[in-house]
């Protein structure tokens, strides 16, 4: 139950930190830090946008930009440390034990 536990809570953390990778690479685009017509730069923002898109384009849906801010990286943060500890509550408290 340990490794479950512990699974679910890294997974989520990765998650997120990939979720700041892309606010902080679209900062970097934005103030033509990064060049976007480099090879490497375009993989690296498909790659980081593959991973998150499918998550941030359903919560856009439901909550557009306000004032040119986008909002969905701090919700979808937000919902996953939420979601976590739920599950992880509900799996200590399943098997018995500490229920945080």
């Amino acid at each position: 139950m340990f490794f479950l536990i512990q699974f679910i809570s890294y997974a989520v953390q990765i998650y997120i930190w990939i979720i700041i990778a892309e606010i902080v690479l679209s900062w970097l685009v934005i103030f033509d830090v990064i060049n976007t017509r480099n090879p490497q730069a375009q993989n690296l923002i498909h790659l980081i946008k593959k991973a998150t898109h499918p998550v941030m384009s359903r919560v856009r849906r439901y909550i557009p930009p306000i004032g040119g801010l986008d909002l969905t990286p701090m919700i979808v943060i937000f919902g996953l440390m939420l979601l976590r500890n739920l599950v992880i509550r509900l799996l200590l408290s399943g098997s018995g034990g500490f229920v945080l």
